[in-house]
């Protein structure tokens, strides 16, 4: 007697060896075209360029947490601080990729992530090692471009409302 969930859960491409499962969430066409168009899985894009996007990403996100939620949020200069310690995460994090890409990448990882497989670029020390290096330059950018954002705000919004 089969369950309910066994007519919407499925080996991946029928086969039960190759350790995925299909899903309506992760096989729809929704999820599909969501996931192929990020940076890590979308075809044409150098390591380089890959690297840029996550980084400026990462970068941009992680300023926010940092300026209103870190603990200088109550002093004179919780801008400056939510820069700092994005940045600051962002080169920890930048450590932690040329780590990884110094650890002898196999191309036989990138199976494990089926449909969707990582590019040529990212299955390579070097591939990894330049995305590492774009990283970091897309993060420090994104922070600043976050805080900018941020301290420029009033005249922002200004421009906005019609500079009434």
């Amino acid at each position: 007697m089969a369950t309910a969930s066994s007519k919407f859960v499925k080996p991946y491409a029928g086969n039960p060896q190759i350790g995925n499962l299909e899903t309506p969430l992760n096989s729809s066409g929704l999820s599909q075209a969501f996931l192929s168009n990020l940076p890590a899985y979308r075809k044409g894009l150098s390591a380089q360029r890959r690297g840029l996007e996550v980084g400026m990403a990462h970068g941009y996100l992680l300023y926010g947490p940092f300026a209103l939620l870190g603990p200088l949020r109550d002093s004179d200069v919780p801008a400056v601080a939510g820069l700092i310690g994005a940045i600051g995460l962002v080169l920890i994090l930048t450590i932690c990729l040329s780590l990884y890409s110094g650890a002898n990448v196999s191309p036989e990882v990138s199976r494990n992530t089926l449909p969707y497989t990582p590019p040529e670029g990212l299955s390579t020390d070097e591939g990894w090692s330049e995305f590492a290096g774009s990283f970091l330059v897309g993060g420090i950018g994104g922070a600043i471009f976050a805080f900018f954002l941020s301290a420029n705000l009033p005249l922002l919004s200004s421009l906005v409302a019609g500079a009434q």
